[in-house]
């Protein structure tokens, strides 16, 4: 699909925007994802980097996935949407932002349930707002080791991202909680209709916001 990007040069150009990414038909996606170069386009006129976000559907089939990836601006239409998508085969879920969706794939490629990380995020998150200066903080999934997961924590310092390693073990355990109660209070708070993520747990969103990025 084309699109027309605006650029504050005057210029508007246009790029070829892929609806649909299978990752499995199309692996070189995976790598422009998590390296952060995915839509990544160049002003023809003068040369300024865009990052825009556009909404896609993207498929993994052979880790049983199916995505639909909105805008972090479609963020609210989101909450107040009343009908979810469907596609054969896997159940469609929704990612928010491209961030997430860099930090998702991560997840799963390697081979973590994401529910579970989401909710050592939120744990995470309770005890750096506990240390924070009042910024939004945020909590992103980096890699994992053969004895932790490693997160990296943002907004605590300006200027610097705290590193905070979980013991596997911590994780394992948070997944045999989820196993052992499927509907408990914190399943029911990670989820948002199709939307799996901490975000869930932040500030309510109001009529006219966007969420705050606080723990309640």
């Amino acid at each position: 699909m084309k699109r027309k990007i605006p650029c504050p040069c005057d210029n508007t150009f246009t790029v070829e925007v892929p609806e649909s990414i299978d990752l499995d038909a199309q692996p070189e996606y995976l790598d422009k994802i998590l390296e952060g170069s995915f839509m990544n386009f160049i002003c023809s006129s003068c040369g300024k980097k865009h990052k825009p976000e556009f909404p896609i559907t993207l498929l993994w089939p052979s880790h049983g996935y199916a995505f639909e990836v909105l805008p972090e601006g479609e963020r609210y239409a989101f909450y107040r949407r009343k009908k979810e998508r469907k596609t054969e085969g896997a159940a469609m879920e929704t990612i928010i932002g491209y961030p997430e969706l860099a930090d998702r794939l991560t997840v799963i490629r390697d081979g973590l349930l994401p529910i579970a990380v989401e909710a050592l995020k939120y744990y995470i998150l309770l005890r750096a707002e506990e240390t924070g200066k009042g910024e939004e903080i945020s909590v992103w999934y980096q890699n994992r080791s053969s004895d932790h997961l490693e997160f990296h924590i943002h907004g605590l310092r300006e200027g610097e991202v705290a590193v905070i390693r979980v013991p596997l073990a911590v994780y394992e355990k948070t997944v045999a909680d989820f196993k052992s109660h499927p509907k408990g209070e914190l399943v029911s708070s990670l989820h948002s209709g199709t939307y799996i993520s901490v975000q869930n747990m932040m500030s309510p969103v109001l009529p006219g916001q966007f969420p705050s990025g606080k723990i309640q």
